[in-house]
């Protein structure tokens, strides 16, 4: 995750367990990394395969609109295994087939909180590093941070990173408000009835995940966002039913679409997909005026990360992928058609002027600091929170 920032603030965001983000200074050419990287990676992939032979063949499954459209293909022309893509647009659909076992997957990509249970869950295999040439790309800054859910970074390769924000047609949105002028803070437009009463007009779409909105809800009010506390979660769950009314749908794979066809004009969700609905709306000329805000309070920060579920039948093949994937040139095209922050050093040279310029993808130190650390609810608070959010979402 290649964000510029000074050493001091590094050291102040460990200590706050928000995502580290390395140097951008390099000793050595990251072209020429990259090149030597190839080399010794070939070398390494013919080995493994003559020592573990598999069948051609990777199943992976990933968050829907998470990948570069060549990245699948070239892997497939470079190695010869066929590749079975499939998509989820929430933790708990991915948590549930782990947990059924038997999942079909050789790779999977939850974020980073649920990763910790599954983790400790016995679900995810041991990364095997000596078929991972590649990893020193990654940012010694992320790899510190993943250690709070992956102590040694034995299983998990973080994929993507973005944050849990409000996303806005701003065209619509301003025609919706009228004379009242947009808030400080961004929340208020999906969580105070001041604003969602008028912005109802033109669509509000929420996450349909139970931790997402709740976490939000609860930061929203100054709560601790990973409470166990009865009381705070019926304190968002009144919050939540004042807005009820106003909300439109409840979407959590389909929000790209709705704001760059201009179906809707505030979202709740993330960060990189809102920034995708305003790429796709840019190249698609629907002239829909997409933005991804920055609240005042700070956003909630995710990491998407890789694992080899423990019933994968071709491990091998999965750090085949894996490896590819931490090649810094396919790392950036994968950040330059998802709009999703990358956690790989070597990459940055190789990410779009445009998006690298992105204040909402590459935070501000400021905008860092404020940012919502990963953490990881009880069972017993998301049983709680899984019943509220039911009540909510059918309104009574």
């Amino acid at each position: 995750m290649q964000i510029l920032l000074n050493k001091r603030l590094l050291c102040t965001m460990v200590s706050l367990a928000i995502v580290g983000f390395g140097s951008v200074s390099c000793t050595e050419s990251n072209k020429e990394a990259a090149t030597d990287s190839k080399v010794v990676e070939s070398a390494n992939t013919t080995a493994a395969s003559a020592g573990n032979e598999e069948e051609k063949i990777l199943n992976i499954y990933n968050w829907s609109d998470y990948i570069a459209p060549d990245t699948i293909e070239n892997f497939e022309k470079e190695t010869g295994i066929k590749v079975r893509y499939d998509v989820f647009d929430s933790n708990e659909i991915l948590h549930a087939k782990l947990i059924a076992k038997n999942t079909g997957y050789d790779i999977v990509v939850p974020s980073s909180n649920w990763a910790k249970q599954q983790i400790e869950g016995g679900l995810f295999q041991k990364l095997d590093k000596s078929k991972l040439t590649n990893w020193k790309n990654l940012d010694e800054g992320i790899l510190k941070q993943m250690e709070g859910v992956d102590p040694g970074n034995q299983y998990l390769v973080d994929w993507m990173w973005s944050y849990n924000t409000v996303g806005i047609n701003e065209d619509k949105v301003k025609a919706a408000l009228g004379d009242t002028p947009m808030p400080e803070n961004a929340w208020d437009l999906v969580f105070n009835p001041t604003y969602t009463s008028k912005l109802k007009s033109c669509g509000i779409t929420f996450l349909d995940t139970p931790t997402d909105v709740f976490q939000a809800a609860l930061h929203y009010l100054g709560k601790p966002v990973f409470t166990a506390s009865n009381d705070d979660y019926q304190a968002a769950f009144d919050m939540l039913m004042k807005v009820r009314p106003d909300i439109k749908k409840f979407n959590s794979g389909g929000q790209i679409e709705d704001l760059a066809g201009g179906n809707v004009c505030v979202a709740y969700g993330w960060a990189g997909d809102f920034n995708l609905a305003r790429k796709r709306s840019i190249e698609n000329k629907s002239e829909q005026k997409i933005v991804a805000l920055v609240p005042k309070t700070g956003g909630l920060i995710f990491m998407d990360t890789m694992a080899i579920p423990a019933d994968a039948k071709h491990p091998n093949n999965a750090h085949l992928f894996i490896n590819y994937v931490l090649r810094p040139e396919v790392a950036a095209a994968i950040t330059n058609e998802v709009t999703y922050a990358n956690p790989n050093k070597a990459a940055t040279e190789f990410v779009d002027e445009e998006i690298k310029n992105n204040k909402s993808i590459y935070l501000s130190d400021e905008d860092i600091a404020k940012l919502v650390p990963p953490g990881v609810e009880s069972q017993e608070a998301k049983r709680t929170l899984t019943r509220l959010y039911t009540k909510f979402k059918s309104g009574v």
